[in-house]
């Protein structure tokens, strides 16, 4: 786990993709999730970076919440940009129940957001 040892990690999904999930119990995660074969989480401090290099001009963007200790040894801290650890969900979709809160976020065109006040 990193050193900041915080309490929630953040999935962005869009509002489509959740769709489905909202009925069925159970998100699959976004395209790239299905590509690489695990579900790519922030934390709160590498979320807004994240926004920006990955979902610039989008405004149909849900920020989930989900806490640490509800995920178990299917979550894995892997080194990707610039050597962060980043929070990776192996092992299929991620139960909607475990999501404490979500907010909706818009990204502007030069990758530009406000995060959401409950982001810990």
């Amino acid at each position: 786990m990193p050193i900041e040892n915080p309490p929630f990690i953040y999935k962005i999904a869009t509002i489509a993709s959740l769709a489905a999930a909202r009925h069925a119990g159970r998100y699959a995660g976004m395209p790239i999730d299905a590509s690489d074969g695990y579900m790519h989480f922030s934390t709160a401090t590498q979320l807004a970076e994240t926004l920006r290099l990955h979902f610039r001009g989008q405004a149909d963007l849900v920020i989930l919440a989900v806490r640490i200790a509800d995920l178990g040894e299917a979550l894995a801290w892997e080194p990707s940009r610039g050597g962060q650890l980043f929070p990776h969900l192996y092992g299929g979709p991620l139960d909607m129940g475990l999501v404490e809160w979500e907010a909706l976020v818009s990204v502007d065109a030069d990758g530009n957001c406000t995060l959401p006040e409950a982001l810990q």
